[in-house]
């Protein structure tokens, strides 16, 4: 598996990128996040592929998008983290957070801590980012849907 940043030469694989309505609860849409990354320089579009099919997607956010959930300057934000619902299931969302760290370590080197927040009521995905390294240190906000737990991965 390889993470990349989207350029338009991946615009193919995000019209193929396929979510649940129960998905779509939890996350945003790779078209309306992409949109919002080419306004925002901050923001950055993640792509995982394996064997060149686009299996999990998520921002990277710095700066403005990470201030709610952290007093970190050094910190960034993961939004909208999903998995194509075709590929859930084999592994790719914990190999994609696995290769994260590094992936920051190159790409944004002035940054020293990954800030998640998950949906109280997604019990899957804050087991998932447990078994990843996150560490959830008693910090809650409300979001727009509903309340958040906020995690941590300190590089």
């Amino acid at each position: 598996m390889q993470l990349h940043f989207y350029d338009d030469s991946f615009n193919h694989l995000i019209e193929q990128y396929k979510l649940t309505e129960e998905q779509l609860r939890f996350t945003g849409i790779p078209n309306e996040c992409i949109k919002l990354s080419n306004e925002d320089l901050n923001r950055h579009s993640i792509l995982a592929l394996e064997n060149d099919k686009l299996v999990t997607f998520f921002v990277l956010h710095r700066n403005d998008g990470v201030k709610p959930y952290s007093d970190n300057d050094k910190s960034i934000l993961i939004r909208a983290f999903s998995t194509d619902y075709r590929h859930q299931g084999n592994g790719y969302a914990k190999k994609a957070l696995m290769l994260l760290p590094d992936f920051v370590k190159k790409n944004f080197i002035d940054i020293n801590e990954i800030v998640l927040a998950v949906n109280i009521k997604n019990e899957a995905a804050q087991g998932l980012y447990k078994k990843c390294g996150y560490i959830d240190e008693g910090t809650r906000k409300m979001g727009k849907k509903g309340e958040l737990i906020i995690m941590s991965y300190f590089l």
